[in-house]
């Protein structure tokens, strides 16, 4: 009996070292410049030169090899990117032919790639807001010629990317729609490029709290002699520097065509988040990403970072069905009504009057 044990083990460690040789014989026949460029794009969303371009980048960052038969840097991108843009499960990712390799062996790849694509410097490198009155000019501009609505910086919105049960403090992660997120917040020009994010509050975090503790608010108050807005749903606190929609407001109205103008002018961060979930799926709230709550955060800012590069880059990305856009805001949580404080209110009342004599006059 002892040694049947014994050959049976032997035979089994045998099998693991023999699939352990072939997936390193097939990695080391892998010639990514044999990949036509559709395919490229498809499988890893970036185009041969922007993935040269992000390995300049991050490739010091990654581990070094520690032995003879270690992967290869560039493989361990091409893995997470695969990761990132399907949504796969580890495991099906570790089995395509273009990068076999063992789960644990994913697992590791995704960790140093996303730890290395949230270095502080490739996060200020890619995802920026504007710092200087030249910077924003540039980008009201560009909102203004595209809707004429002046004064614009931004359109900001949260959106809830699906996480497992975490296995501490579980009921900050709990939404409404009752699965566990991470609640992201994220600021868009109009070019769909996302100037800040943030992916470190639960699910059970309102969107104005976010924002109440977001360091962008504090920037914003600062700015004298300058009028500067982003936009927001009614889930925001109208403010100065905050534009909601008006309630009730009658259709034809002065506030009603300030409504449609604001909404229309809105579509952009619904718009940025459909083109990012539909470029790397892991994000999309149908599916989960199986991490605890930081190591998910750090793979919603890393997809970020590459959906700043493809938009800077022209890439079109694939885009989500309406079979998906439906199960995404199925899965998204409504807003609730912000609170607001008296003063405050009063002020972004007047702000909001103001914007809307001045459209009604430029008509």
């Amino acid at each position: 009996m002892a040694t049947r044990q014994l050959l049976i083990s032997a035979a089994l460690r045998e099998e693991r070292l023999e699939r352990r040789r072939n997936r390193r014989r097939l990695r080391n026949q892998l010639n990514i410049s044999n990949i036509p460029d559709l395919e490229f794009v498809g499988n890893y969303r970036l185009s041969r030169e922007l993935f040269e371009e992000l390995c300049q980048d991050i490739v010091p960052l990654l581990p070094p090899k520690g032995r003879r038969h270690g992967i290869e840097p560039t493989l361990k991108i091409l893995t997470a990117l695969n990761f990132y843009a399907r949504g796969s499960y580890q495991g099906s990712v570790g089995q395509n032919m273009d990068g076999p390799m063992a789960q644990q062996t994913v697992s590791r790849c995704l960790q140093e790639v996303t730890t290395a694509l949230n270095a502080p410097h490739i996060l200020r490198k890619h995802i920026r807001f504007p710092q200087n009155r030249n910077e924003r000019n540039l980008i009201k501009q560009k909102f203004y010629d595209k809707y004429g609505l002046p004064a614009v910086v931004g359109c900001i919105d949260c959106s809830h990317v699906a996480i497992v049960r975490p296995s501490e403090h579980e009921e900050r992660y709990f939404n409404r729609k009752h699965f566990h997120s991470i609640n992201t917040q994220v600021i868009c020009d109009s070019d769909l490029l996302i100037t800040n994010v943030d992916a470190s509050y639960g699910g059970a975090t309102h969107d104005a709290y976010i924002w109440r503790e977001c360091e962008i608010r504090n920037h914003l108050e600062g700015l004298q002699d300058e009028t500067v807005y982003l936009l927001g749903d009614s889930g925001y606190a109208l403010r100065e520097h905050m534009m909601t929609p008006v309630d009730n407001a009658v259709e034809n109205s002065p506030e009603g065509r300030y409504n449609y103008l604001q909404k229309r002018v809105r579509c952009t961060i619904e718009r940025t988040f459909g083109v990012l979930k539909g470029r790397w799926r892991c994000l999309l709230a149908a599916r989960e990403l199986h991490y605890c709550p930081e190591t998910a955060g750090k793979i919603i800012l890393a997809c970020c970072v590459l959906h700043n590069m493809c938009i800077r880059a022209g890439i079109e990305g694939p885009e989500l069905t309406e079979e998906e856009h439906q199960s995404e805001r199925t899965r998204q949580v409504p807003f609730e009504t912000a609170a607001s404080s008296t003063q405050a209110l009063q002020a972004g009342r007047r702000a909001r009057n103001s914007l809307i004599q001045m459209l009604e006059r430029n008509r």
